[in-house]
């Protein structure tokens, strides 16, 4: 029997061997790598295979995992003292986050190692959850994408739009979702 991330690999190592298309706009260029947020911990175990599939399809590959962006970020800011004795006003900061983390993301893209033929791939964006939009993320970081961008994302689709941990609110890509179930 194969496991959801197997199947999710699978259809996964399908896409990546299709053609890419040059003319894409960096939206378009986005795959959404979709499962339970109940299967984190099987997926991030077996990125290697997705890994494994990209470098097969004679494609490059680059990981980012976002899980500790945030803290690293709070980390090294001015005011984390002031943030800690009052949460509250954490609100105003997290603004100053996301286009953080969209530069550090942007970089990555923009290094001489990422090619129109590299898969970038995120993991970690569940831990954005509260602090950061992921679809603002994604606007901010695709029109910097030459090859592909590929999020794994902990949700689900539905009538096409992607809903983070199963959230009530969900967002409306021009991305591909890769499911278990099969691609869009």
């Amino acid at each position: 029997m194969t496991s959801t991330i197997e199947a999710l690999c699978a259809n996964y190592d399908a896409q990546v061997r299709l053609p890419w298309e040059d003319n894409l706009a960096g939206p378009q260029r986005v795959w959404f790598a979709v499962y339970p947020p109940s299967h984190e911990r099987r997926l991030r175990l077996q990125v290697p295979l997705f890994e494994t599939a990209t470098k097969n399809a004679g494609k490059g590959w680059k990981h980012i995992d976002l899980t500790g962006e945030f803290a690293q970020w709070m980390g090294g800011h001015d005011s984390r003292e002031d943030y800690f004795r009052k949460p509250e006003a954490l609100g105003l900061g997290l603004k100053r986050f996301e286009p953080a983390l969209a530069s550090r993301v942007g970089d990555v893209l923009d290094g001489n190692d990422v090619g129109k033929s590299t898969v970038v791939a995120l993991t970690g964006v569940g831990s954005l959850f509260g602090l950061a939009s992921v679809s603002q993320l994604v606007s901010e970081v695709s029109p910097k994408i030459r090859g592909r961008l590929l999020v794994f994302f902990p949700g689900h689709t539905e009538n096409g739009l992607f809903k983070l941990l199963d959230a009530t609110a969900g967002y409306n890509y021009l991305a591909v979702a890769i499911t278990a179930e099969g691609g869009d």
